[in-house]
């Protein structure tokens, strides 16, 4: 296993460095500090052919200018939370909105959008993030730590470990696009998906969650048998309709740590397997997607990636229902997530 460093600019007087793991595959996973952003994950097809498949930008100021939070780890809670405002033990606390009146991903300053500190360990990197009492309205000092591992079966592992000085909310997630096409060859509307979920989460016009779980059975939404991406696309369903057509949804998931997420794209071979602690996972089909530049080349249009957001229930602090994304004082937060990435053969 190698892993290198190198620049990739400066914000400030804070330099943003490229981190490079090389596995003995030859598969590379690139991210730099700025937001946890992984830039570039490098895989061979059925014939070989090492390519890129996640939605990246070739500079540090492509990614300050970004709306799509390409790439990085979203917190401290990751989705939305309606009214920008809740409730914890008695006290209302006022969060950013930066989605209407609502908050998303954090905030107007979330974990996307600053430098983290960042050291090279064994098969990988450790960021580290300091996420002062009071930043973008959440309660506590949080003491935030995300490593990058990979192995040489071609596993990316994402290990979140966090700790707070007093109770708030976390549940954060990585906001890759995937598009195993590799370069971004064609979109992912071809793209087969298989999920372990029965149920997932409808949504109201703000796309927050009503706090209905919704059988998957005889719609759009049933992954539990392969499914291409395009059916989301070209659904009638009124939830697909709502979010752009497509998908961006909250699936519970009905299995933790055995395939429960399996994407693939027929032509060039590859499969991506993700497992996870979380409960949830939100998929988004990319249905609105879009950048000044493009990404690395290529033009910017809709369906070009697809994210697996592996985290707990967004606006779950306004449903007693939903699991519990409340941190108490002192309590570890630790959840995995895992990556994995192959090819089927013809």
């Amino acid at each position: 296993m190698k892993v290198m460093k190198e620049s990739f600019g400066q914000i400030g007087d804070q330099p943003v460095y490229l981190f490079t793991i090389i596995n003995e595959c030859g598969v590379k996973v690139k991210s730099i500090n700025y937001g946890c952003i992984i830039t570039e994950i490098i895989v061979p097809d059925r014939d070989g052919q090492f390519e890129n498949v996640v939605l990246g930008h070739d500079s540090l100021d492509d990614y300050l200018n970004d709306t799509n939070f390409l790439g990085a780890v979203v917190g401290r809670v990751g989705g939305r939370i309606k009214g920008g405002s809740f409730e914890l033990d008695g006290k209302m606390y006022t969060l950013a909105q930066n989605d209407s009146v609502n908050h998303l991903h954090g905030g107007i300053k979330g974990f996307d959008k600053v430098v983290w500190e960042a050291e090279v360990i064994e098969d990988g990197i450790c960021f580290k993030y300091e996420s002062k009492d009071g930043e973008e309205g959440y309660p506590g000092n949080l003491l935030l730590e995300v490593t990058y591992t990979l192995n040489n079966e071609n596993e990316l592992s994402i290990h979140y470990r966090a700790h707070s000085d007093q109770k708030t909310l976390l549940t954060v997630t990585n906001h890759s696009y995937f598009n195993l096409s590799g370069n971004v060859k064609r979109d992912v509307l071809k793209h087969t998906l298989t999920l372990k979920s029965d149920r997932f989460l409808e949504l109201d016009d703000e796309f927050i969650p009503t706090g209905y779980l919704a059988k998957v059975d005889h719609t759009p939404f049933d992954f539990r048998e392969e499914r291409m991406i395009e059916t989301g696309v070209h659904s009638e369903h009124p939830q697909n309709v709502l979010v752009g057509n497509g998908y961006d949804h909250p699936f519970i998931l009905s299995t933790n740590h055995e395939n429960e997420m399996v994407l693939k794209d027929a032509e060039s071979g590859r499969i991506l397997i993700v497992e996870t602690d979380e409960p949830a996972v939100v998929v988004y089909s990319g249905n609105s997607l879009q950048s000044e530049k493009g990404f690395q080349g290529v033009p910017a249009s809709k369906y070009l990636g697809i994210c697996l957001e592996t985290q707990g229930l967004p606006d779950a602090i306004h449903h007693a229902d939903f699991p519990s994304i409340i941190l108490d004082k002192g309590q570890l937060y630790s959840s995995v997530t895992k990556y994995k990435f192959g090819w089927e053969e013809m």
